[in-house]
């Protein structure tokens, strides 16, 4: 039984924000222990960034600017859902976001290759 309210672009836009959030709320645990090793074990902190100029890194960062961009994004959009009256044009301004964040990840992706 497909519910009516999940056909719907903003509910798109609900699960993008939460599956932005959870995966970057998985991800900082990796990256401060990485920084952290900068003050512990600086060899092994230049072994990994070694490993980052592989392309498929590349590419995941490149994954990792689209979720921060989207979960900001995502952000903004329900700050205007709790402060500003409601219009049909929100849809629009919620494809627009992931628009926004597709721009600024290829943008960061073309200057990482």
């Amino acid at each position: 039984m497909i519910r009516p309210h999940r056909t719907h672009t903003l509910w798109f836009a609900y699960i993008l924000h939460r599956l932005s959030g959870l995966s970057l709320a998985l991800f900082l645990p990796a990256h401060f222990y990485i920084m952290s090793l900068a003050l512990t074990q600086p060899e092994r902190l230049d072994g990994f960034l070694k490993w980052t100029d592989l392309m498929i890194v590349k590419v995941a960062e490149y994954g990792l600017v689209f979720l921060l961009a989207v979960h900001i994004f995502g952000g903004l959009r329900l700050m205007a859902l709790e402060w500003l009256p409601w219009s049909n044009g929100q849809k629009t301004l919620a494809a627009a976001a992931v628009g926004g964040a597709f721009l600024i990840s290829t943008m960061f992706f073309m200057r990482a290759i």
